[in-house]
């Protein structure tokens, strides 16, 4: 076993259809206005951009992000990642029976680049997953909030 890779799975279940999860997913400069633990994210053109993520534990991981695939209609996003992790990132969007929302699945597979990550790696794991947890944790709930205050009437 590498005990830098890691593998990474969140089922969401959100109360907005598909095409209004999507347009806020696609948005990637937005993160930080709902997911309190991407704590910038900064668009270098229509493809690429950098984010600075920070959860429980008190360091930031800097990654590039470049997109790989943007299918609307398939409900996927799918990107690349460089810098403190390498690897990709996906989220795959479905309808929930009777048009109840949508069901957002997210998956990613990275190697932590960080030094300090990589010589704790054993030690550290169930504690970088944990911390993992907690971000997700911390995006479906800005997310669902996001989504609710979106289709409020003005």
């Amino acid at each position: 076993m590498d005990w830098c890779r890691y593998r990474f799975r969140s089922v969401w279940r959100l109360a907005a259809p598909p095409d209004a999860v999507y347009a806020v997913l696609e948005r990637a400069e937005d993160y930080p206005r709902w997911w309190p633990q991407v704590r910038e994210a900064v668009a270098h053109d229509d493809t690429t951009g950098t984010a600075r993520l920070r959860s429980l534990l008190p360091y930031d991981l800097v990654v590039t992000v470049a997109a790989r695939r943007r299918d609307p209609a398939a409900g996927v996003l799918e990107s690349a990642l460089h810098g403190d992790l390498e690897g990709w990132a996906r989220w795959t969007l479905t309808a929930l029976p009777g048009g109840s929302g949508t069901r957002a699945l997210y998956e990613q597979e990275v190697e932590v680049r960080r030094p300090l990550m990589r010589a704790l790696a054993v030690p550290g794991r169930p504690l970088f997953r944990f911390n993992h947890a907690l971000m997700m944790r911390g995006g479906r709930r800005g997310l669902a909030a996001h989504l609710r205050r979106g289709r409020r009437p003005v």
